[in-house]
């Protein structure tokens, strides 16, 4: 018998090289069903992490100027602009992203409202390019679970996250401000899907604020929204979960770096002889239209990512 051999009957004797053996496959298989899970859901960490990063730098701003106003004043400008080149230099290079009918938004106030993705990134780049192309604040009506989240209190209220009651909202009107929301909020987030069904059930405070303020609705919808970060298909359990505690449980993945095109619809104008239910439905077909005009439907990963390749843009 050769040394090679001996060598060889040597391993097959080991205890480790037989446990091995027996257990390769499913040390295969649960190391590929990592890196899948990491695949799946690095993206939307990152920008989870980028989001508290930004907080930070905030922080440091705060207190190296030792800046002691008004979160929304202007003294806060030159960080929001630093805060709105990175998101627009994240957009530009992940999601090619694109801004449409900029043209459509009041000089004064009104209410922006738009369809809500798994993961409202797509929102973060429109505020972001708003802010550098018109040095323009809209502010963001928000879920109550937002402020819930800790460490995020000097960003929410630098870029004018709020959560939006009528006294709120109708106060930033009557201050000229934007104001944005999406009806369908986080319902529409989790239990949304590539059909990109609005998701509103009973709500019309918006319609009603809009009315009571006397100040157009501006409707607005990202193409290919659901086909960067999506959601688990729908399972009772958490529906009934997130119905009961208001809390988003089910995470998105996702991150594929998709084409995104903000559009921003032509404005609803006020009108004082409109009911509140008129109204939300007026919005509600709005965005729809905007929605079937620019979407594939049901939407399609692999187109949303051929369309980073298209060289012709969508009109307007």
């Amino acid at each position: 018998m050769t040394d090679l051999s001996c060598l060889a009957y040597v391993l097959e004797e080991w205890t480790v090289v037989d446990y091995l053996k027996k257990y390769l496959f499913h040390m295969v298989i649960v190391s590929l069903t990592m890196s899948a899970i990491l695949v799946f859901f690095i993206v939307p960490l990152t920008i989870l992490f980028f989001i508290y990063l930004t907080n930070i730098l905030l922080l440091i701003y705060q207190r190296n100027g030792e800046v002691k106003a008004d979160p929304l004043s202007d003294v806060w400008d030159s960080a929001r602009k630093t805060i709105a080149s990175f998101w627009d230099i994240y957009a530009r290079i992940w999601h090619g992203y694109e801004l449409h009918g900029v043209e459509n938004l009041p000089e004064g106030p009104g209410i922006l409202v738009y369809y809500h993705g798994a993961i409202p990134v797509d929102y973060l780049y429109f505020l972001s390019r708003l802010f550098l192309w018109k040095k323009r604040l809209c502010l963001s009506v928000a879920d109550h679970f937002v402020f819930r989240l800790p460490g995020l209190k000097l960003l929410l209220e630098v870029t004018g996250v709020m959560p939006g009651t009528r006294e709120e909202c109708l106060t930033a009107l009557k201050n000229g401000h934007l104001v944005s929301i999406s009806p369908g909020g986080v319902r529409e987030a989790l239990f949304s899907d590539e059909s990109y069904q609005l998701m509103w059930g009973n709500r019309k405070g918006f319609a009603q604020v809009a009315l009571d303020a006397k100040v157009p609705i501006i409707p607005m919808y990202t193409q290919n929204v659901r086909e960067g970060y999506r959601m688990f298909k729908e399972r009772r359990f958490f529906r009934q979960l997130y119905e009961s505690t208001r809390l988003p449980f089910t995470p998105p993945y996702g991150g594929l770096p998709v084409k995104f095109r903000t559009y921003i619809g032509e404005p609803i104008p006020y009108d004082p002889n409109i009911t509140t239910e008129e109204l939300v439905e007026k919005t509600k077909t709005a965005v729809q239209a905007l929605i079937s005009k620019h979407q594939t439907i049901p939407g399609s990963i692999w187109k949303a990512l051929l369309e980073r390749f298209d060289k012709r843009r969508k009109s307007d």
